[in-house]
């Protein structure tokens, strides 16, 4: 139902699931990688692309360990690693070029922080044109309880619950859990 007809195809967007980013105090570490891990898996089976975006800043340097993926995933050359420096995946980066080179018009999208660079890119690609979907069990968020957010288990259930229903014209928002998504 995209805005972006010529592009058929679906591509699952890994975001920022780095070292300095996905830290013990993530709601569901561990359960998250292992979802992301199985939608990548699926994804490679189907010949469906694997979009990697790798956050970049002040505080997470390029080339520092903070900055690198976590080691239980692994990037395939062959997959596109977009960098970033803001929240939306598509402010400043070439990843609607490689989007558009790939003929995708739905994203399936994992990763971290879910209340920064999670939702920023869900909404920065609706109002883009793209189908978007969450998956409800593939996002994770740090404990930010002491700066006054609430815990990070209720940030992902408040995304999940929000996203089910974000439509626009002619484009559709939604979740689904990793078990349920095919390509």
């Amino acid at each position: 139902m995209t805005n972006l007809p010529e592009r058929p195809n679906t591509a699952v967007l890994v975001i920022d699931v780095q070292k300095g980013v996905v830290v013990p105090s993530s709601a569901n570490r561990d359960g998250v990688i292992a979802n992301i891990n199985t939608l990548i898996d699926k994804a490679r089976a189907a010949d469906v692309p694997v979009v990697w975006v790798q956050h970049q800043d002040e505080e997470l340097v390029a080339g520092t360990e903070a900055w690198e993926y976590v080691p239980e995933l692994k990037r395939l050359d062959s997959e596109p690693l977009v960098a970033k420096s803001y929240g939306d995946s598509f402010e400043d980066t070439d990843l609607e070029s490689v989007l558009a080179e790939l003929g995708v018009g739905r994203l399936v999208v994992t990763g971290s922080q879910t209340d920064f660079c999670i939702r920023s890119t869900l909404h920065g690609a609706l109002v883009r044109g793209y189908d978007a979907t969450l998956v409800a069990d593939a996002h994770t968020t740090e404990d930010l309880t002491e700066h006054g957010a609430p815990a990070p288990e209720q940030v992902v259930a408040h995304t999940n619950l929000y996203w089910s229903g974000q439509r626009a014209p002619g484009r559709r928002g939604g979740t689904m859990n990793t078990a349920d998504v095919t390509f």
